[in-house]
């Protein structure tokens, strides 16, 4: 795989900073978990005051930040930031059906949200996203184009194409194939895939990420050499003919 630019840094050139902040500590250990492996420093916090403290000695370059927090909310430690003048991109996360929760944090000065239950995927989609809008990192290009052979797959439009043809897939046909190709030649488990690809409260059966690379092969791969390969007993890959 190629990505069109380098890997998101801070101007300094050492590794982002982001501070994840929720009151569940098994939502906040994925986050830094699947943080940590993009190359990020992370750090954590399981409540709003928690959070400011963390905030003025870590210096994050971003924040995934909880709505709803015992002893001050999302919001509250998003405008104590803005007064304080941190404009510190933030990434809400809300309840599914929390409509007004968005609008608040949005209007409030927060950069995207992202609904529960999300796929860690799209966290750091909607994170990489809010920091290239930022202008605070060092990076050659402000479109992420992944490339495997003659795929490419636009982060920021969600256009595919293969071989100079445009590929429809739905949200997560999109989100399994990025994955994929973030992976380039290596072999992912379905336990791996349902965790990244799929809300991380999911709970269903591995059989629906066969359904999925079924439904990838018949859009990327038909009448076309294959990128996508399964390895039996272990799980899947893609990459390059050689």
């Amino acid at each position: 795989m190629s990505l069109e630019h380098p890997e998101l840094r801070r101007p300094d050139g050492s590794p982002l900073r982001i501070l994840a902040v929720d009151d569940e500590p098994m939502l906040t250990d994925l986050l830094a978990m699947a943080l940590r492996m993009e190359g990020w420093e992370v750090r954590t916090a399981g409540s709003g005051l928690e959070a400011l403290q963390v905030a003025r000695e870590f210096e994050p370059d971003a924040l995934v930040l909880d709505v709803m927090m015992p002893d001050l909310d999302g919001m509250g430690v998003l405008r104590r930031l803005r007064e304080s003048g941190n404009t510190v991109p933030v990434v809400f996360l809300t309840a599914k059906d929390a409509v007004s929760d968005r609008i608040a944090g949005l209007t409030a000065g927060g950069d995207d949200y992202v609904t529960k239950p999300f796929s860690l995927e799209e966290v750091i989609a909607r994170l990489r996203a809010v920091i290239r809008r930022s202008g605070q990192v060092r990076t050659d290009d402000e479109q992420a184009i992944l490339r495997v052979a003659d795929l490419s797959l636009n982060e920021d439009s969600h256009e595919v194409v293969r071989d100079g043809e445009e590929i429809e897939l739905t949200a997560t046909e999109f989100e399994l194939l990025r994955y994929l190709m973030r992976n380039e030649r290596r072999v992912l488990s379905k336990p791996q895939i349902l965790d990244r690809v799929w809300s991380y409260d999911f709970g269903g059966k591995s059989s629906v990420v066969e359904l999925y690379i079924s439904y990838l092969r018949k859009k990327i791969d038909a009448g076309r050499t294959p990128l996508l390969h399964t390895v039996r007993g272990v799980g899947y890959m893609i990459k390059a003919p050689q």
